[in-house]
């Protein structure tokens, strides 16, 4: 099996990761992003070398796309990341695990925290990815099932129903998919569906997010903000929104304010807010 990784990464670049090395880069879709300013190796320009710059100091500081890959940490990134909300969601009890996707392992069924953190939480748009033994070992170790140890494939579905199977009854599970959002929906009713890496989604798969997601990121997305943030509960953030489509989405948002020690400002007023400070352009 080839190794090979493709991540779509800050800007919506999508980068390739072979043996260790980034190998290539394409042209990014985003001028800028405030989220990407924040990062823990900050891309300011969307431009090839900086964002390859990134990828390359992942590698190096928490081996992503290798062997040598960490999966646990207790480190928040963003205050209202999917990661940082679903790790507080399974200490509340809100859900009993979640389904995620990890580099050098595929989809992974978690209900440990900190795996979800270690995971989510550094991770870009994972597209492709191969199987190392000892990512696998190690998530295993940390309480996470690896739904498919032969390819690493990336299978929400898939994952979520050996999650069900294995006795878990409040599951959650990251998608960027609308067509999948729909499936899971209509055959994992009880699953709290969050959509990630949505940018550049067509209006009516944005309404197919609104109609059948928990939470909704609406990353750099113009159809999310107008569709899904007009129906929104609950909207957490501004420059990267994120959109609380159901009472189960609004408890995790304030949940994970209730376990914050960050200050936060509330308001009650018309959605999607808007202050001028988001990615550019929104697509």
């Amino acid at each position: 099996m080839k190794d090979e990784h493709i991540i779509e990464a800050a800007g919506m670049a999508r980068v390739t990761v072979s043996n260790g090395l980034v190998v290539s880069v394409e042209e990014p879709l985003l001028k800028s992003c405030p989220l990407a300013r924040k990062f823990g190796h900050p891309v300011t320009k969307m431009e090839i070398p900086e964002i390859k710059r990134n990828i390359e100091e992942r590698i190096s500081s928490f081996g992503m796309c290798t062997p040598e890959r960490e999966v646990i940490s207790d480190d928040d990134f963003v205050l209202f990341g999917a990661s940082e909300l679903l790790s507080n969601g399974l200490r509340s009890g809100i859900i009993d695990c979640a389904v995620i996707a990890c580099d050098g392992a595929g989809s992974v069924v978690c209900d440990n925290p900190l795996l979800v953190q270690g995971i989510g939480g550094r991770m870009s748009g994972l597209v492709k990815t191969v199987p190392y033994r000892q990512v696998i070992e190690r998530i295993e170790k940390s309480g996470g099932i690896v739904t498919d140890r032969e390819s690493a494939s990336v299978d929400p579905l898939s994952a979520l129903k050996t999650a069900v199977n294995s006795g878990y009854k409040k599951p959650a599970v990251t998608v960027a998919s609308a067509v999948l959002s729909e499936k899971i929906r209509s055959e994992c009713p009880e699953a709290v569906i969050v959509a990630v890496h949505t940018t550049g989604i067509l209006p009516e798969d944005a309404e197919v997010l609104s109609d059948n997601c928990d939470l909704i990121s609406a990353c750099a997305s113009l159809p999310l903000r107008n569709i899904a943030g007009k129906r929104a509960l609950l909207q957490a953030g501004n420059s990267v929104p994120v959109y609380a489509m159901t009472k189960t989405g609004k408890e995790i948002i304030f949940d994970k304010l209730m376990n914050s020690d960050q200050q936060v400002f509330v308001k009650g007023m018309k959605l999607p807010y808007m202050a001028g400070k988001d990615p550019e352009p929104l697509i």
